[in-house]
Formats: C-alpha cells, structure tokens, sequence
C-alpha cells in the first residue's frame, strides 16, 4: 500500500483536536446527566416528604427545597444543552477541516469558528456545572443544619422545675 500523501496526513492530524475536545466534552456530559438523575429523585423524595407533611411550618421549608431543585434541573438542562452544542460544533470541525481540503480551502476559516464555538459553549457549559455543583453542597448543608436543629429540639432535655 502506497504511503497517504501528506495532505492526508495533515488532514488526519488537524481532526484530532476536535476528537479529543470531543471525548472531554461527552464524560463532561455525563456528569452533568448523572447529576441530573440525582437531583431527580432528590426532588421526588421530596416531594414524597411534601405530601406526607402536614406540619406548615416542615412544609414550608420543604417547598423551598423543592425551589432548590428546580433551580437546579434548569441549570443541569442548561449545561447539558450547551455540552450537546460543543459536541455539535466539535463534529462539524472535523467535518469542515476535511470538507474544506476536499473543496481547495473555500472554508477556511469555518473550522476555527467552529472549534471556537465548541470551546466557549464547553467553558460555559462547565460554568454552570461548577455553580449547580455549589448550590448542591448548599442544598446538603442546609438539611443537615435543619437536622442537627431538630434533633436537638426532639432530645432537649426537660425544662428544670
């Protein structure tokens, strides 16, 4: 078999970049669909405690976690949706580097934006997840503190006479 001419060669080497942006931006993706399916039965449990409740002031505190939650779906669908973008613009690099050899360089500069366009959609994209990531430890640390506050209040011990 004859040795590729160095076009190809160069072709070939130009699409591994948009690969590897590629393959970071897709387990990035399922984090963020992990997380989702987490805080999903996150906000089923608790919609399970809102309707078991009949204590108004538990099920205020509730709703605000409910609130939580579905501050947080909407961002995880935000960068889900922005990481499915990087992927999109990811596979149109390596399809525009080999469309734009194969049309004597007529697109030359659609691979740059697209890849461009890839790397600020992942850069958001991971944004979104690190402030979701944070109002999930927020979310954490309040139930725990709303827990330590009622176990004290169950095991107060009685009141001297």
């Amino acid at each position: 078999m004859p040795p590729l001419p160095l076009s190809h060669y160069a072709i070939l080497t130009s699409m591994l970049a948009p690969a590897l942006f590629l393959t970071a931006t897709a387990a990035l993706l399922t984090t963020a669909n992990s997380r989702l399916a987490r805080m999903v039965d996150r906000a089923r449990g608790l919609m399970r405690e809102l309707a078991d409740n009949d204590d108004p002031a538990e099920r205020v505190v509730i709703e605000k976690r409910i609130a939580l939650q579905r501050t947080r779906s909407r961002m995880l669908l935000r960068a889900s949706q922005l990481f499915y973008v990087a992927i999109s613009c990811f596979v149109g690099t390596s399809l525009s580097i080999a469309g734009d050899a194969l049309l004597g360089h007529r697109l030359s500069q659609l691979p740059t934006l697209l890849a461009v366009l890839g790397v600020l959609s992942m850069l958001t994209a991971s944004v979104v997840l690190a402030r979701e990531a944070s109002l999930a430890v927020a979310a954490v640390n309040h139930e725990m503190d709303d827990a330590h506050a009622r176990a004290h209040r169950l095991h107060r011990p009685p009141p001297a006479p």
